[in-house]
């Protein structure tokens, strides 16, 4: 039983480590190909690339893979729907638009 509990630790970590190299490589890569023609700022290296994803993730609070954190906010925005009479269901809706058009 406690063989299988370290197997899955050291597979959770190789995986982590794994997802985190290929994101910093990936986020390494669409920065030196963007930025240095648009803002002519300078190609960025693996560790800057990691530092700045860690910054976001802090920042931002976290990557949000779940996908039950994202139902939850629009499972409220439905109940709220819900909850309003016709003519504010409608005055939402053409604020909406509005804020859509420009």
């Amino acid at each position: 039983m406690k063989k299988n509990w370290i197997m899955r630790a050291l597979r959770f970590v190789v995986l982590m480590a794994f997802a985190t190299s290929v994101f910093s490589l990936a986020f390494m890569g669409l920065w030196n190909w963007l930025t240095p023609p648009l803002f002519e700022r300078r190609a960025i290296d693996f560790r800057q690339a990691l530092g700045l994803l860690v910054l976001s993730w802090i920042l931002f609070g976290g990557f949000h893979w779940q996908p039950t954190h994202r139902m939850s906010w629009w499972r409220r925005m439905i109940e709220r729907l819900e909850q309003m009479s016709p003519e504010q269901r409608e005055k939402f809706r053409t604020g909406l638009r509005r804020i859509a058009v420009g």
